[in-house]
């Protein structure tokens, strides 16, 4: 059915301009020209054979390109294309078909150096950058899988075309799908795809979840022309579906045909007629109150060869009204089809139209308030280099089923799909601050913001694990006796896949000073440089995380002054730290300014051994050590190590409600 529209289409704008005029090329333009590409393949490579200008043979080449594309072989379509392009046919279309067909290959990287080329000979034509761009977006795409599930529904699917499920029942085990096996009733062998006229099967769960053999609706809905794409109203007892008519060198189109339930079969179909005899309507979706219709045409008014439409009627006894286009919000200048609606609010339809990834993609259409549609690719992997289309989704959860000729290109399957429920986790660590040890039996407490509250205490190696909620912001605090409190913050909001958060909480010991990094004076002075505002805010929510603690802040410079000059900097600097602590909010009374001058130098702990391979841990950077250094350099990172801000914890015990 999907092939067989899309041939029909395609005779609408195909034209036999430079046909030959030797008898056998002849044969193959009349098959083609009737929408017999497979047979016309066959014609044309016997006509090649026996033609002897070499223009003439250029064309042919082109031409079966042409077959292989519209009956949906990219594979052969592409090898074809490169012969037209070896052979320099002369129109630079071949070269866009060309790269298109790579893109369905899955060649993106390909297909966009022939993009280029198309560009550089046909600079105003669009098609070339949006392809760039869609291979871009492609590749992207499957670096970057959505967490649906995909397998091949192989109790569903043979060797010939299988498309098109519908659920056919409200357990959502029985299914109708469209099939060209040999099992169709139509028994002619399609000259347009080499294929049965495709039916409409049925298959059925048991009670053990094994779905049943596929066997084809009897008449009078399967008939010895191609049926397919059903369509059910909410109660099932109503079915929508395609119908489409064929004959030698004739085009008699599709029609969407109704039929309702008598008992367990289905009464005599009648045809909706919605356009004109000469037109095609297909692909129905049906509103679950069976007064929507949304369907496909190539009627006037439309924006390409294939757009989607819409009728609507007041009862179901009245009349349906003209069609309606949905517009440009969906419609492009390419095609759009298979329409299916979910809980009569959201319109899915596949497209390639919209930039996707090659062929047909799956797109999902939300209307606004406005009356516009907001539209989203559903993305790899239920998205991919071939055709895809026709979903089947249960009302309740995102699963289903969907057609899709990724696994033989050629040819169409239908494949399960489901979104698993997210899963989030969190695995963190708590260290040491100063030496970056693991901590055990440290307390951590999670907190998130829709009120969940949850501790534990991390294991002999230092680790917690926390299982998280979708879209929910997460603070966790970890605490151990001898240490500051410390905390990290984790979101899973804008999470669209599964994951394994990670996170370190820095505790800092009590039991020494604590460095308070990047912490800048202009030199001699005292006033706090803006960067060194940023390291304080830091301190202030440590303060406020731990409100029971009073803490001196410890100024030190390095040796190169007097002591008293270099003493009554320190205690300015200090000041300086604790005045900007107290406009932030913080008790004067927790606060101690204290200036250390030279007095303290630096001891070396493993940190810095680490980051400065001359120094070794337990190393004090006095006058002696560093005089001693054999370059200035080495001496400098020294003397700039012992210019440093700490704060030391002196009490514990500070009563939080104590009045300031």
């Amino acid at each position: 059915m999907k092939t067989i529209v899309t041939i029909l289409f395609a005779l609408m704008i195909l034209s036999p301009a430079g046909y030959g005029q030797k008898k056998k090329i002849v044969h193959a333009d009349e098959a083609f020209l009737a929408g017999e590409y497979f047979d016309a393949i066959d014609l044309y490579k016997d006509a090649y054979s026996t033609v002897k200008n070499k223009e003439l043979k250029t064309s042919i080449v082109f031409k079966i390109a042409e077959c292989y594309r519209i009956i949906n072989d990219p594979v052969r379509a592409e090898m074809w294309y490169r012969k037209a392009i070896q052979k320099n046919y002369p129109d630079p279309v071949a070269i866009l078909y060309y790269a298109q067909q790579m893109m369905k290959n899955g060649k993106y990287k390909e297909a966009t150096e022939e993009f280029n080329k198309y560009r550089q000979l046909v600079p105003n034509d669009p098609r070339s950058g949006e392809g760039i761009q869609a291979c871009e977006q492609a590749m992207e795409w499957m670096d970057n899988p959505v967490g649906y599930v995909i397998e091949n529904a192989r109790l569903f699917n043979t060797s010939d075309d299988d498309y098109s499920p519908a659920y056919a029942r409200d357990d959502y085990k029985v299914v109708y799908f469209t099939s060209s096996r040999d099992d169709a009733t139509g028994k002619q062998i399609h000259g347009a795809t080499g294929q049965n006229f495709a039916d409409i099967f049925v298959t059925k769960m048991d009670h053990k979840g094994r779905w049943s053999t596929p066997v084809p609706l009897d008449k009078p809905v399967n008939t010895e022309a191609e049926e397919g794409t059903p369509s059910f109203t909410s109660d099932y007892n109503t079915m929508y579906f395609t119908r489409c008519e064929m004959a030698k060198h004739r085009k008699l189109g599709c029609r969407i045909m109704v039929t309702q339930k008598e008992g367990e079969d289905w009464g005599e179909p009648k045809a909706l007629n919605l356009v004109a005899d000469s037109l095609v309507e297909a692909h129905p979706a049906i509103s679950g109150d069976n007064l929507t219709l949304y369907f496909v045409s190539d009627k006037g008014g439309g924006y390409g060869g294939k757009d989607i439409w819409k009728v609507t009627r007041g009862s179901a006894s009245e009349d349906w009204s003209e069609p309606e286009n949905l517009g440009p919000d969906i419609n492009t200048e390419g095609d759009e089809m298979f329409p299916y609606l979910y809980n009569d609010k959201t319109l899915y339809f596949s497209s390639d139209g919209w930039g996707g990834m090659g062929g047909l993609d799956i797109y999902r259409a939300t209307e606004t308030e406005g009356g516009r549609w907001n539209i989203e690719n559903m993305r790899y992997p239920i998205n991919s280099p071939a055709d895809d289309f026709g979903i089947a989704i249960q009302k309740k959860e995102m699963k289903g089923f969907f057609s899709s000729s990724r696994k033989i290109r050629s040819r169409d399957d239908i494949f399960t799909f489901v979104l698993p429920p997210l899963r989030f986790s969190i695995i963190g660590q708590v260290r040491d601050l100063q030496s970056d040890d693991l901590i055990p039996s440290a307390l951590v407490k999670m907190i998130g913001s829709d009120g969940t509250i949850i501790q534990d205490s991390t294991n002999s190696k230092g680790t917690f694990r926390f299982m998280l909620k979708p879209n929910t912001d997460y603070i966790f605090i970890a605490s151990k006796e001898g240490y500051l409190n410390g905390k990290s913050k984790e979101t899973t909001k804008g999470l669209d896949k599964s994951t394994d958060l990670k996170t370190t909480i820095q505790l800092a010991s009590i039991a020494k000073p604590i460095e308070i990094p990047n912490i800048y004076y202009d030199f001699g002075k005292w006033d706090l440089r803006p960067e060194s505002m940023v390291a304080l805010d830091h301190l202030v929510e440590i303060l406020n995380d731990n409100p029971n603690i009073t803490i001196e802040l410890r100024s030190h410079t390095d040796s190169r002054a007097s002591d008293q000059y270099n003493m009554e900097l320190s205690q300015k600097r200090a000041q300086a730290v604790v005045d900007y602590l107290i406009s932030k909010g913080i008790d004067p009374k927790r606060l101690i300014a204290k200036g250390y001058g030279e007095s303290e130098p630096k001891v070396v702990d493993k940190k810095l051994a680490a980051q400065y391979p001359f120094l070794k841990e337990g190393t004090v950077l006095d006058d002696n050590f560093i005089n001693s250094l054999p370059n200035e350099q080495e001496k400098e990172i020294c003397h700039q190590i012992n210019r440093r801000t700490e704060f030391q914890v002196i009490r514990t015990d500070f009563p939080t409600n104590e009045k300031k």
